[in-house]
């Protein structure tokens, strides 16, 4: 289902069932695990012999082996695609070998001892598959709900992009996942204000190109001009920059211009703050503003408060 092409009604392809496969599995495995821990408490409050054979304890050596392999041939098969659903398959036989391996010993143990242990044992076990089957919900639910791409994939692409001479900083990246291998990438690219447009605009669809050929992403970059042979421009942008990180170093700006007036100079540009921060955005916005004519008194900051798409 995943594979199946694009189309009018989904043109970013089907991929997002791999996901949603996947939640299927973690939502079994959960459910397993509140029969096993169900019936395993049952069976403490109502103890019951426990059966003991050759054909039992050769039965149960066989299925492990099995479930092993089958743990192994998934998590591998999984990794190599990129599998969601395979991941939580391979899980689902690890949870089967552990429970069937606690059968096992609970029928030995009884066996030589008398003593029973199925009931705790199985409790114990299915506990522990509740466990395992939640963190799969959340693995499978994250995509679904759009998660922030990895540091490292962020790292890449940024130190991809600089890599260009004509790119001079990065911001508002955004990556859109609709299941594996259907990544789309959009973000701003600070350029030259002074440079040629055209031959800007090449470089750019350039970078497109590679980040299609490299990460197997569709790329779209937005051009944002700087300027950067202006010495007044460039010296207030770094004082300002200050005076953010003074408010708090968390904070960052880009897309800096200055406006100039016949009564006053706009400087316009936007400060980017972590999700949850401590000030609401009209106080962050309202203490650039203070910051900004406590610098110059001719100075009047615009400024738009985001937030960063990336972790």
């Amino acid at each position: 289902l995943a594979s199946r092409p694009a189309d009018p009604e989904h043109p970013y392809g089907h991929g997002r069932y791999e996901y949603l496969a996947g939640l299927v599995v973690a939502a079994l495995v959960l459910a397993i695990g509140i029969n096993l821990a169900w019936s395993s408490a049952q069976k403490i409050i109502a103890p019951s012999p426990t059966e003991f054979s050759g054909a039992l304890v050769a039965v149960l050596v066989l299925s492990i082996a099995v479930k092993l392999w089958m743990a192994a041939f998934n998590r591998s098969i999984g990794r190599r695609i990129n599998s969601d659903t395979l991941e939580a398959t391979a899980v689902d036989s690890r949870n089967d070998v552990i429970s069937t391996a606690a059968v096992l010993a609970c029928a030995c143990i009884s066996r030589a001892t008398g003593v029973d242990l199925d009931g705790w044992a199985g409790l114990a076990v299915g506990a522990f598959i509740c466990w395992s089957g939640v963190g799969l919900l959340r693995d499978t639910v994250s995509p679904l709900l759009g998660q922030a791409p990895s540091p490292e994939l962020v790292e890449h692409i940024h130190d991809k992009i600089l890599s260009y001479s004509g790119v001079l900083g990065t911001h508002d990246l955004m990556v859109h996942d609709y299941g594996p291998g259907r990544r789309m990438i959009s973000l701003h690219a600070e350029v030259p204000a002074n440079e040629n447009v055209l031959d800007i605009h090449d470089e750019i669809d350039n970078i497109e190109s590679e980040l299609k050929q490299k990460l197997g992403c569709e790329t779209v970059i937005h051009m944002d001009p700087i300027v950067v042979d202006d010495g007044v421009t460039k010296e207030t942008r770094e004082k300002v920059a200050a005076l953010v990180n003074c408010i708090d170093d968390q904070i960052s700006i880009h897309d800096f211009r200055m406006v100039v007036g016949a009564t006053h100079t706009n400087l316009i540009f936007d400060a980017v703050v972590p999700f949850k921060f401590r000030l609401a955005d009209e106080q962050v916005r309202a203490k650039i503003c203070a910051a900004v004519k406590a610098l110059d008194g001719n100075y009047f900051a615009v400024v738009n408060v985001e937030r960063s798409y990336t972790a």
